[in-house]
């Protein structure tokens, strides 16, 4: 870039500052601000290396579920999760009178199913699978229970003698046939059947589980007022364990449970569904099994980088802050961007995985806040990257160095007060239309539960982060 060009684009803040109703010296003041200002550049080496991501806070939009064989590590990898349900603000059912679907003259489902909704699929599609759904006795208020590594929903959660189901499944979705495929709005599911009789806490037994929130409803609408009242009052939620086969991986984007009955309306008979979501309203976490011995030996290499999910391994970068800021401290830090590229993955593999969508840059010392505070990130201590162009651009962190920089002068820095990791994430976001405008705003920051990986260069080869400084003369 020539500096006179880099010069024009700095000014720009300066020209929309001081314009007036007079414009007769704007040439010449805009020349004169320019042979002002003294531009500089320089780069830097900047080291990674590998760490384990350890205990990861699992907190999703999504669940995965399954089991699959590493092609780098060799070793297996299992996904189980817990998902609640929701229902909206407005949640009504027909009047209890209009109800046909009756025994004895009490309201009943006719039949009742989870489908597990799933995509994003690792593996081989055909390989046969089995999970086994189990009911929780309460809702999840553990933090604790949240992460990666945490056996506490199995440990903790689970009701004894309460509503479980094995399920045999292959990601094909094979047990659909192919004019429903070919409808436009098909989506491959897990179907559970949940028609088998159903005993509540209180030791009422059901014809089936949505009989049970039939009658549950007509009995105590208020309970179904909100997710929160459901949760607490109704449905707890269910964990989904992966208990046999290997070989696939997918990702659970939503989980719904369908309540089928039947009304009658102008002496017709219509069929009627209730349905309840696992959306991103309501908690959704994973349990993921790693073979930690494995990810080391990735960690242990030096010829560059990892990152690899789930909860598997992040890099870590040590920027050059004092040298970066030293002969500059009052000068301006205008731009510090710096590329993670990828090694190009050469497995013969025919499950060779993708690298991870997107990534975060953030402190190491604020990592564990950030999720657990469900932050977002504000592009000044914390900035996600696409992956593009086979690799990761920061373009512009200079708002991290100098806050780094400030850290340490007035004594608030950490041990890790120079170095940041990158976490790769998945993201939300919101449109709001105003108009014939509209706006994105970012919503959430999640880690990547997905089976991804990607080498990039560094480790004994030392990346270059390049620096831009302005000052006036």
């Amino acid at each position: 870039m020539k500096l006179k060009t880099l010069a024009s684009a700095l000014l720009v803040t300066l020209m929309i500052s001081s314009c007036d109703d007079s414009t007769g010296t704007i040439g010449t003041s805009i020349t004169s601000d320019m042979d002002k200002l003294e531009i500089k550049t320089d780069s830097f080496n900047v080291t990674t290396k590998s760490i384990a991501a350890g205990n990861v806070l699992s907190r999703n939009i999504n669940g995965y579920l399954g089991k699959f064989k590493d092609p780098e590590t060799g070793s297996y990898i299992t996904a189980d999760f817990m998902t609640q349900f929701g229902v909206l603000e407005d949640f009504n059912l027909p009047n209890e009178g209009d109800i046909v679907s009756k025994d004895n003259g009490k309201v009943i489902a006719d039949s009742c199913e989870i489908r597990l909704y799933y995509d994003d699929v690792v593996g081989d599609s055909m390989a046969l699978m089995h999970l086994k759904m189990y009911e929780l006795s309460k809702p999840v208020t553990d933090a604790a229970a949240l992460y990666t590594n945490s056996n506490d929903i199995e440990s903790n959660y689970l009701r004894s003698g309460g509503f479980e189901v094995e399920k045999a499944y292959t990601l094909a979705d094979l047990t659909t046939d192919a004019k429903e495929k070919a409808e436009k709005n098909y989506s491959p599911s897990i179907k559970i059947s949940m028609n088998k009789p159903y005993t509540d806490k209180d030791g009422v037994t059901y014809k089936n589980y949505g009989t049970y929130l039939l009658q549950k409803y007509y009995s105590k609408p208020s309970d179904f007022s909100n997710s929160y009242t459901l949760i607490n009052n109704v449905i707890p939620g269910f964990y989904f364990k992966s208990v046999g086969g290997s070989g696939s991986i997918g990702r659970v984007f939503n989980t719904i449970m369908f309540v089928y009955f039947r009304i009658q309306y102008n002496g017709k008979v219509y069929n009627r569904i209730a349905s309840f979501s696992g959306t991103q309203e309501v908690l959704q976490a994973t349990h993921i099994v790693n073979d930690q011995q494995a990810l080391q030996q990735l960690i242990n290499q030096n010829s560059g980088t990892y990152l690899k999910t789930p909860a598997g391994i992040f890099t870590e970068m040590t920027l050059p802050v004092d040298n970066i800021v030293a002969g500059h401290e009052k000068d301006s830090i205008n731009s510090a961007k710096i590329t993670l590229q990828r090694i190009n993955n050469v497995s013969t593999s025919p499950y060779a995985l993708q690298a991870p969508k997107q990534v975060l840059m953030i402190p190491k010392d604020s990592i564990q806040a950030f999720f657990a505070h469900h932050n977002i990130m504000n592009y000044k201590n914390s900035f996600v990257a696409n992956f593009s162009q086979n690799g990761y651009t920061f373009n512009n962190i200079s708002s991290l160095i100098r806050s780094m920089y400030e850290n340490k002068k007035n004594g608030t820095a950490s041990a890790d007060w120079n170095k940041v990791v990158i976490v790769p994430v998945t993201t939300t976001s919101m449109t709001i239309q105003n108009g014939s405008y509209s706006s994105t705003y970012s919503t959430g920051v999640y880690n990547d539960m997905s089976v991804r990986s990607v080498k990039l260069l560094g480790g004994n080869t030392p990346l270059k982060l390049s620096v831009i400084y302005s000052k006036f003369k």
